[in-house]
């Protein structure tokens, strides 16, 4: 009998095309991003076959080997759960790139050892953020959507703004978890809780006010800034 329903539920997933949501790996985490949470993913484009630290976009000196999408592109980022299960059925392997801003949360990012020490910081200051994703060359703190002039106006009103300091906002991206990139594997630092709802960030403003007090309180070089 369980061979039976076994039988019958692979048919049924062949013909209708579905697969069940609690999907292992990047095809769950992509589905969970885009129809629990509506963020839109897009996939990267992944690495090259025959170097597994090389983008397979066309250029060689690419900077975010495999992290960036290309063909779909950005602007196809979508939270549509047929498109990100087509996408990811067809390409597994994809990292997942969320096309930050509108609706969708933006980044702050920083080097990872600032970042370290900075996160170490307000936690010692007792600052809320929410979930932090980590790469091993840059951690990003995601943010509120902001626009570009709401960012102009934080920055120009800031005396110092460490030159390191990136901001990933409306027509930007970041490749999510548990992607694998050219520069390693991409991960939690901070987590959402598990079976969360849409997780909570915080604006942008006290990310940044509450960074820049934390790298001046630790006394961050400026190599690694």
């Amino acid at each position: 009998m369980r061979e039976i329903l076994g039988r019958r539920r692979r048919l049924l997933s062949r013909l209708t095309g579905r697969k069940s949501d609690q999907s292992p790996g990047l095809i769950g985490a992509a589905l969970t991003f885009a129809t629990a949470w509506k963020w839109p993913v897009v996939p990267g484009v992944g690495l090259d076959r025959r170097d597994g630290t090389r983008c397979a976009c066309p250029d060689p000196d690419c900077t975010v080997p495999g992290a960036h999408p290309l063909d779909p592109g950005l602007l196809t980022a979508t939270t549509d759960e047929r498109m990100v299960r087509w996408w990811w059925t067809n390409r597994p392997d994809a990292p997942i790139v969320l096309a930050t801003g509108n609706s969708a949360p933006c980044a702050v990012s920083l080097p990872a050892i600032a970042g370290a020490r900075a996160l170490a910081a307000l936690d010692e200051m007792g600052i809320r953020l929410g979930p932090v994703v980590a790469t091993p060359a840059r951690l990003f703190l995601l943010v509120a959507p902001y626009s570009m002039e709401q960012l102009g106006e934080l920055l120009y009103a800031k005396d110092y703004v460490p030159g390191s300091l990136r901001f990933h906002g409306e027509g930007g991206y970041l490749a999510l978890p548990p992607s694998e990139t050219g520069q390693g594997p991409v991960r939690w630092e901070r987590a959402p809780l598990p079976g969360s709802a849409v997780p909570w960030v915080p604006d942008v403003e006290a990310v940044v006010d509450a960074v820049v007090d934390a790298l001046t309180r630790t006394g961050v070089s400026a190599p690694e800034l």
